[in-house]
C-alpha cells in the first residue's frame, strides 16, 4: 500500500465522473474509482443550461424533447411545448462512459473495481479498500491512500454509511426502466420528441410512470416509495396500455433514489458525499443529472481548498452553496410532491393545472435556468390564484365524499 492520492472518488456517474475531471484538470492526483456496468435507471433529461455548464457536446444527445405530455388519471393528456428551447436526452450507459473516460483523458486514474471499505492508516489516513474488477474470488482487496475522500456511490451510499450519521439516511423512492427499442413515429400516439409522464395511481401511488425517448430507445420507468409495490408490473402495465409491450425489452435497472439533500455531507476530517449520495435528486420531478454534476463540481472544489488549506471546514462549503442555490427550488417541489401525487382526484387536478399557459411557460423556464423565476411577478399571483381555487375544490370534493360515507355508514 504504497498509492497515496490527493482525492480517492468512488463512484464514476455523472457526479463523481465530474469531480474527478474537475481536480484532475487542477493538478490533483486523483483516483476514480467505479464499478464497471453499473447503470443507473434514468430518463436521462438534461437541460441545455448542463450543456454549457459543463462543457457537454451536442453529440452526447441522443434526441431533444421539444414537449412533455402529462397524463392524468382519466388519461386526460396535456402536452406541454417547450416552446424556442428543448430538453435534450442521453442514454446513461453512453454519457456517464464519456464524462469518466474525459476524466481519464485529463489526468484521473481511472479503476474499475468495487468499493469495499474505508479504513484508516496508523497515521489517521483514509485508506480505501476495493477489489478490482476481475480479481480471484477469495483474493486480498487492494488499498490505497487518500487525502480527501469524495463518495459519488449512489442513494444508498457505502461510502456514506462509513463515514456519515445513519440518523440522517434519507428516504428513497425506488426507481425501475426498461430500455426497450423505440417504436416507430406515430406508433399508438409515440412521439419521438416528446416525453410522456403519467400521473396514475395504478402505475405509482405516490410518483409518476414515464416513457422517454432515446432516439432508437426509449426508456419506460417508474418511481415509487411505497414499499411493496410491483414496479415491475406497473412497467408492464404501461407498455401494456400504450402499445409498447410489442418492442424488444434491450436492458433494465432499478436503483434507490433519494428524496431529500442529506443534512449534512462531510465527516468534518476528509470525506466528503456528492450526488445521489448527498440525496440531490429533486423531488416532484426526480431530475438528477444535473444536480449531480453541480454537486459534484462543488465537492472537488471544497477538496481543493481542503487541500490547499489543511482546513476540513472547507467541505462543509460544497452543501452550503448547493443548497443556497437550490434549496429553494427543493422545497417548494417537496411540497408538490407531497400535495398533488396524494391521490388519484389529486393528480386529476393537477394534470388540469398544467393547462394554463402561464404554468407552462414559468415550468419550463425553471427548468432551463434552475431557479425559480422571479421576473413575473403577476403571473405568480395568478398562479396562486389558480392553485388556491384547486385546493378548495379538492377539500370540497373530500368533504362531499366524507358526508356521503358518513350516510352510508348511518343507513
Amino acid at each position: 500500500m504504497t498509492d497515496m492520492f490527493d482525492a480517492i472518488v468512488v463512484g464514476g456517474g455523472p457526479s463523481g465522473a465530474t469531480a474527478a475531471n474537475d481536480l484532475a484538470l487542477a493538478g490533483r492526483k486523483v483516483l476514480l474509482l467505479d464499478r464497471a456496468g453499473r447503470i443507473k435507471p434514468c430518463g436521462g433529461a438534461v437541460p441545455p443550461r448542463l450543456l454549457k455548464d459543463f462543457d457537454v457536446p451536442l453529440d452526447q444527445l441522443c434526441a431533444r424533447a421539444t414537449s412533455a405530455r402529462m397524463v392524468a388519471p382519466s388519461n386526460k393528456a396535456v402536452d406541454m411545448p417547450v416552446g424556442d428551447g428543448f430538453v435534450g436526452l442521453v442514454d446513461r450507459e453512453v454519457f456517464d462512459e464519456f464524462l469518466r473516460t474525459r476524466a481519464a483523458n485529463n489526468g484521473a486514474t481511472r479503476i474499475d473495481g468495487t468499493f469495499e471499505a474505508l479504513e484508516r492508516d496508523a497515521d489517521g489516513t483514509a485508506v480505501i479498500a476495493y477489489r478490482p474488477k476481475g480479481a480471484p474470488r477469495g483474493s486480498e482487496p487492494v488499498k490505497v491512500r487518500g487525502k480527501v475522500i469524495i463518495g459519488c456511490d449512489g442513494g444508498n451510499s457505502a461510502v456514506a454509511r462509513a463515514s456519515l450519521p445513519e440518523s440522517d439516511k434519507p428516504r428513497f423512492v425506488s426507481a425501475y426502466h426498461e430500455v426497450i427499442e423505440s417504436p416507430p413515429e406515430g406508433w399508438h400516439g409515440f412521439e419521438g420528441g416528446r416525453c410522456d409522464i403519467y400521473y396514475q395511481g395504478h402505475l405509482s401511488p405516490d410518483f409518476y410512470a414515464w416513457i422517454f425517448p432515446h432516439g432508437d430507445k426509449t426508456s419506460v420507468g417508474v418511481g415509487s416509495a411505497v414499499k411493496g409495490f410491483e414496479m415491475r408490473d406497473a412497467v408492464a402495465r404501461l407498455r401494456q396500455q400504450t402499445g409498447l409491450d410489442q418492442f424488444k425489452t434491450i436492458r433494465v435497472e432499478g436503483a434507490p433514489i433519494p428524496l431529500r439533500p442529506r443534512k449534512r455531507w462531510d465527516n468534518g476530517k476528509d470525506v466528503i458525499v456528492a450526488g445521489d449520495a448527498a440525496g440531490v435528486v429533486a423531488p416532484a420531478s426526480g431530475e438528477g443529472i444535473f444536480y449531480a454534476m453541480t454537486a459534484g463540481r462543488f465537492a472537488a472544489e471544497s477538496a481543493g481548498k481542503f487541500l490547499d488549506t489543511g482546513d476540513a471546514a472547507a467541505l462543509k462549503t460544497a452543501r452550503k452553496r448547493f443548497m443556497k442555490l437550490h434549496g429553494q427550488v427543493f422545497m417548494v417541489l417537496g411540497i408538490m410532491q407531497w400535495f398533488w401525487y396524494r391521490s388519484d382526484n389529486m393528480r386529476e387536478r393537477f394534470v388540469k393545472l398544467c393547462m394554463d399557459k402561464d404554468i407552462q411557460q414559468l415550468t419550463w423556464e425553471a427548468y432551463m435556468n434552475k431557479e425559480l423565476v422571479k421576473k413575473r411577478p403577476m403571473a405568480h399571483v395568478k398562479i396562486f390564484i389558480k392553485d388556491t381555487g384547486q385546493l378548495l375544490g379538492a377539500l370540497f370534493s373530500g368533504k362531499k365524499r366524507d358526508a356521503a360515507a358518513t350516510g352510508i355508514a348511518k343507513a
